[in-house]
């Protein structure tokens, strides 16, 4: 794609917007006729005609042949091109980075999967960050000048819209977004990583005829993602989903937000690893006893490893935390009414051991009409719906004007 298509797309004029309707039509619902795109917009034919046409003679858009079908003519096919232009997503975990790239078409064409990366809310783990992701850039062998957005995957309070994130690499004036763009090179923008993991799943996991979704993401915190009417609810400022910070305990613990007895101080990596740590060094075993008694750094994986062994404290710290979560999320349905909940997140890869406790509790403390009208998995995505949510985003940034379709 040419510099001159990108400026013509931004001008904001009625052909740009029209074009970009259409783009968004085809990221949401793949190829398509004229005429089913002309039905859809509520545009004439032959309006649609010249813009795809257009799109087709600068690149954006391909032919894919004619539809078959039962009988009369058959219609040509459009659809995206998929080498016409590039975006990458990066998700940042807590002791590593997963960065994708995808084509236009969201096809995850290359990626880099935990990458160490140790995180620290300094200018030197800034950084060192945008280092990591220059040299993922340069190993790449596709034309980088079609790289037109990189999405940052940041946890905590975050503006996409203004580029600031306000719980971690808040350094100053500068919105994290031209930060970040000024040292790696190329566009950068940032969003939520629960966020990010939501808009991931509802594109590539299978679910996007859902309308309604919850996600769940469990990991050191806990955060929720929201999807109401097939669009991402952000809230007025970016900051939407906060759940692991709703106050509903009386244990005096200081949540890293500050604030006391927040519901990530119980339901979350962080809490099954302290109760891990209290309880081992309180005389009771697990396979991470000695580890734990030599101080050495324990990670999510290594509780989810140690589960997968039939740890019976881990086992047993990681259904309570279940329960204690379900009960909330039955709280949840019963505001939101959803289709679907969605448990992602580093914990939600034990599967069973972590979602039938929360289907116990949503039982037990949900609304019954309110239960039977939602399907509570988990993801499908995995260990990747950060880093594809990010590579998505990227591209909605440039051309979805909608949210959804």
């Amino acid at each position: 794609m040419t510099e001159e298509l990108l400026n013509e797309l931004a001008k904001g004029n009625k052909n740009s917007l029209l074009k970009k309707r259409i783009i968004t039509y085809y990221i949401y619902n793949g190829n398509s006729t004229i005429t089913d795109l002309a039905k859809v917009l509520d545009l004439s034919i032959p309006t649609v005609t010249k813009l795809v046409e257009d799109m087709c003679q600068s690149g954006l858009v391909n032919s894919y042949g004619k539809l078959e079908t039962s009988g009369g003519r058959h219609p040509l096919l459009y659809g995206l091109n998929p080498d016409a232009c590039y975006f990458i997503g990066v998700d940042i975990r807590r002791y590593a980075l997963n960065i994708g790239l995808i084509n236009f078409n969201g096809e995850l064409v290359e990626k880099q999967s935990f990458t160490d990366y140790a995180f620290e809310n300094t200018r030197e783990g800034l950084d060192n960050l945008c280092s990591i992701i220059r040299r993922f850039i340069d190993s790449l062998i596709i034309d980088r000048s079609k790289i037109l957005n990189i999405c940052v995957n940041v946890s905590g309070r975050v503006n996409p819209e203004s580029g600031y994130s306000y719980s971690w690499f808040n350094f100053g004036e500068v919105p994290l977004s031209q930060l970040m763009t000024e040292k790696v090179g190329y566009q950068v923008s940032i969003d939520n990583d629960t966020r990010a993991m939501t808009y991931g799943e509802y594109l590539r996991g299978g679910i996007s005829e859902k309308k309604h979704v919850l996600f769940i993401n469990v990991s050191w915190g806990l955060g929720l993602g929201i999807i109401i009417n097939g669009k991402i609810y952000s809230g007025m400022s970016g900051f939407a989903g906060e759940f692991g910070h709703t106050p509903v305990f009386d244990n005096g613990i200081i949540c890293h937000c500050g604030k006391k007895g927040c519901l990530e101080t119980e339901a979350s990596g962080c809490a099954i690893y302290r109760h891990l740590v209290e309880r081992v060094k309180a005389g009771e075993k697990s396979i991470l006893s000695e580890a734990i008694e030599n101080n050495e750094h324990i990670t999510l994986e290594m509780i989810i490893d140690a589960i997968n062994r039939e740890d019976t404290l881990c086992i047993e710290l990681l259904e309570d935390l279940g329960y204690e979560l379900g009960k909330h999320i039955a709280g949840l349905m019963n505001l939101f009414n959803p289709e679907m909940v969605i448990i992602g997140g580093v914990l939600s890869t034990v599967d069973d051991y972590l979602i039938l406790p929360i289907k116990t509790a949503i039982k037990k403390h949900s609304l019954n009409m309110v239960n039977k009208d939602t399907v509570v998995k988990i993801s499908a995505l995995r260990e990747r719906a950060g880093m594809i949510g990010a590579c998505m985003l990227a591209r909605s940034r440039v051309f979805d004007i909608t949210g959804s379709m």
